[in-house]
């Protein structure tokens, strides 16, 4: 690790891009952490934090880069740090411990397996026993080919071939198969689908979102492996280093405070004094406060604030408005925020 500041992974791709990626660069922003060149492909800096040090990458590296302590955090998917903690399982015969220590609610998707349509009746379970049956060595295409590994030694267990094809193999794409009974995984870089509508491999491993793509080559989803988003990563060994360890802390605060204030907003609005029982009754039978709400009482008005959640269904904020007005109150403002930290220890690890 570099050891005066807090190395923090900042992935390449559509994280990067403002119109894309849930727009990390104004998270960030609002967390108290602005970033100058991450927008244009880097070096990211943080102007205003001299102690942080961007490291942009690929978020399919940054496990291998948290374990071997190059970076402290980084930013990236729950399948890529889980994929390099599964190559170096399986290729290198290690266990490296990585901590999820918050969650960013972006990059939601389905890590899947795809096949072509099966038979009428016929379950994902009764294809795979079958095409075992028929095949000792069996091929399958994928851009995190140790995912594909881990579930595919997990369902060879789970149906009785633990045995016959416990063997395997990750390849570049089409080379000749190095072994002879198991499974061969061609590791590909885009075009799962077409590889397995063609017949190339028995079947692949996708990532999606919406199974759009897969439902347009004609394929079908057999197994789900995991869901996936973005959130923030860090390298266990980084509470032996005191000093890093708090800016990790400092820096971890920020952003779950720019997470907790996303969709949620400010209601201010006054109360004439003779009106604020009926205002606090209001307040107190929709739960819009937790302990007691926040209240300025001056001669003539009480000034009130609340936190609403736009997302809430179940009482919309125009409908909150709407009432308060009707029981009095005046001068409703809605302030968006962009960050609201409830206490110290919501962040801990």
């Amino acid at each position: 690790m570099i050891s005066d500041k807090l190395v923090i992974g900042m992935p390449a791709g559509s994280l990067a891009d403002p119109k894309r990626g849930g727009n990390l660069i104004d998270f960030l922003k609002h967390a108290g952490f602005p970033t100058k060149g991450y927008d244009q492909g880097g070096p990211t800096k943080f102007p205003l934090n001299a102690a942080l040090l961007g490291w942009d990458g690929r978020p399919q590296e940054f496990g291998s880069q948290l374990g071997l302590g190059q970076l402290d955090i980084a930013i990236a998917g729950d399948d890529w740090i889980r994929e390099r903690v599964l190559e170096y399982k399986y290729e290198y015969n290690q266990d490296i411990q990585l901590n999820k220590v918050l969650s960013l609610s972006r990059g939601n998707v389905r890590i899947v397996i795809i096949i072509n349509p099966l038979t009428t009746g016929q379950c994902f379970d009764d294809y795979f026993k079958a095409l075992l049956e028929s095949k000792p060595l069996v091929t399958m295409v994928s851009e995190m080919p140790y995912l594909a590994l881990d579930w595919f030694k997990g369902k060879i267990k789970a149906l009785g071939f633990e045995n016959s094809h416990d063997k395997y193999s990750v390849q570049n794409y089409m080379t000749p198969p190095k072994i002879d009974r198991g499974i061969v995984i061609y590791e590909t870089w885009g075009k799962t689908e077409a590889k397995v509508v063609h017949g190339a491999v028995d079947f692949g491993l996708e990532i999606t979102q919406t199974g759009s793509a897969i439902r347009n080559y004609g394929l079908a989803i057999g197994d789900e492996i995991m869901h996936s988003e973005t959130g923030i990563w860090v390298n266990p060994a980084l509470k032996q280093a005191e000093e890093k360890y708090e800016l990790a802390r400092m820096f971890l605060l920020n952003l779950y405070g720019a997470v907790y204030a996303e969709n949620k907003v400010l209601l201010f609005f006054n109360s004439k004094n003779e009106c604020a029982d009926d205002v606090l009754r209001y307040l107190s039978g929709n739960r819009l406060f937790a302990d007691e709400p926040t209240m300025n009482t001056g001669e003539n008005y009480t000034e009130f604030s609340i936190q609403m959640d736009l997302n809430n269904a179940t009482l919309p904020i125009a409908k909150v408005r709407y009432e308060l007005a009707r029981i009095g109150a005046t001068g409703i403002e809605t302030v968006p925020l962009d960050s609201c930290i409830p206490c110290f220890d919501a962040i801990d690890f």
